[in-house]
């Protein structure tokens, strides 16, 4: 079977890549001469553990190809995966731009039966949208042209993609026909194989799950942090409430870790696509709208915090731990780390920075603070001269750190764990002003 990918984002990288592990032979095409020339020479544009080792395996047994040609990704294949960026407009809704113009180059270019997939998240109705699109570039051609479209939404977690791709939790394929469904099935032999759940709807209900996912843990992950502020208030433990509540079966302990708020190229962009798609449909979502606004208090109250313990930020040097919005990726977007240096930097601080992987990024999201913002050669060079130390993000080196070391770099000893890294730690408490989330 004949597959393309258009589209190198992380989603489609990912996809490409498991395809080929999976046994299939792959186009992935991508406008972006560069990134390609790049993977054409087995560099990943992403960081993600175990990606550029799969990356080099199907490139060197020739199941996986590179193009910037589209007429490439669309001539006798049998299945072709659109999984270009659908990013967030002002009002929140998805912008489809990229999505309909690759569903237009489909229609102009198709000449036999193939499946048109669509992996992107998108709004409800888009499936639709995609199938109106194609036909009528069809009709235009005066060619009759039969096609199905398909919804086949991702649920990878970055930092942990490759393993989420070889053992997912679940297949949702959103289909009109038994036709369609049936060579998706083929797709993810593999997989079905392994006795992996596949969830067989319709189109919207498939486009429809990704979003409801993906708002449900952002509202865990908004409740369990007003819940932490309520802990440090009370005088309550945070990791006993969560480990408490988490035993009972009906909750679970997953996305019941607090923390500085969530970020990523999901959460955000996904919650406020839902209440859009809400909008749009005469429904006002209460819940997930509340875990938005929940989630941009939290950033807030982490930037309070820091000031209040220090009484003031004002010509202090702060050091920040971690930039990503979580541990083993390079992926900034959202991060709580953009809006909390933020936060510093209007109180007056100067900021010290070293991330494993987010560094690179950081410069051209935060250029706008380069004369307040520099940018360390490694963990113990934040602490220079710094009046505190923030974890940012859970990166597992930084729970190796020699902590008498950091203090002695530093101007004072405070340090703020936003993570709730060291907080079973007794040794930090001796060396530190030690403060973290939902904790005394």
């Amino acid at each position: 079977m004949r597959v393309s990918v258009i589209g190198t984002g992380y989603v489609g990288l990912m996809q490409g890549v498991m395809l080929a592990e999976f046994g299939l032979k792959v186009i992935c095409m991508d406008v972006d001469e560069k990134k390609i020339e790049s993977l054409n020479n087995g560099i990943a544009p992403i960081y993600e553990p175990g990606l550029n080792e799969l990356l080099n395996k199907h490139i060197n047994n020739g199941r996986l190809q590179f193009s910037c040609n589209i007429n490439h990704a669309i001539d006798d294949v049998d299945v072709i995966f659109i999984a270009v960026g659908t990013p967030s407009q002002d009002d929140g809704s998805a912008d489809l731009n990229y999505v309909l113009n690759v569903a237009q180059s489909i229609g102009e270019q198709i000449k036999s039966y193939a499946v048109i997939v669509n992996k992107s998240t998108v709004p409800v109705g888009t499936g639709q949208l995609v199938k109106q699109t194609i036909c009528n570039k069809i009709v235009e051609r005066n060619l009759e042209i039969e096609f199905d479209v398909v919804s086949n939404p991702e649920f990878l977690r970055e930092g942990k993609a490759v393993s989420d791709c070889l053992n997912p939790d679940r297949i949702v394929l959103g289909a009109e026909n038994k036709k369609s469904l049936k060579i998706m099935q083929h797709i993810y032999d593999a997989l079905h194989i392994n006795q992996v759940p596949f969830v067989c709807t319709n189109l919207e209900t498939a486009e429809l799950i990704k979003y409801s996912a993906n708002a449900f843990l952002a509202v865990k992950i908004s409740f369990i942090n007003e819940i932490a502020l309520l802990a440090e208030k009370t005088g309550a433990n945070i990791g006993d409430i969560a480990y408490g509540m988490g035993l009972d079966c009906r909750i679970a302990p997953y996305f019941l870790q607090c923390g500085p708020g969530y970020g990523g190229s999901c959460f955000p962009k996904d919650t406020r696509a839902i209440v859009e798609i809400a909008n749009n449909n005469a429904e006002e979502l209460l819940v997930v709208r509340a875990a938005i606004t929940a989630n941009e208090k939290q950033k807030q109250r982490m930037v309070e915090k820091i000031c209040n313990v220090m009484s003031t930020v004002d010509n202090k040097t702060i050091g920040i731990l971690g930039l990503t919005f979580k541990a083993d990726t390079d992926d900034m977007r959202d991060a709580p780390s953009i809006d909390i240096i933020n936060g510093l930097i209007k109180n007056g601080a100067n900021i010290r920075v070293y991330c494993p992987q987010g560094m690179k990024e950081a410069q051209w999201r935060l250029e706008h603070h380069k004369k307040k913002i520099t940018y360390c050669s490694d963990e113990y060079d934040v602490s220079n001269g710094a009046s505190a130390i923030v974890i940012m993000t859970e990166w597992g080196q930084f729970i190796s750190l020699d902590l008498s070391v950091l203090r002695k770099n530093m101007s004072d000893n405070v340090f703020f764990d936003l993570r709730n890294m060291f907080v079973d730690s007794d040794d930090i408490r001796t060396i530190f002003k030690y403060f973290a989330v939902g904790h005394n």
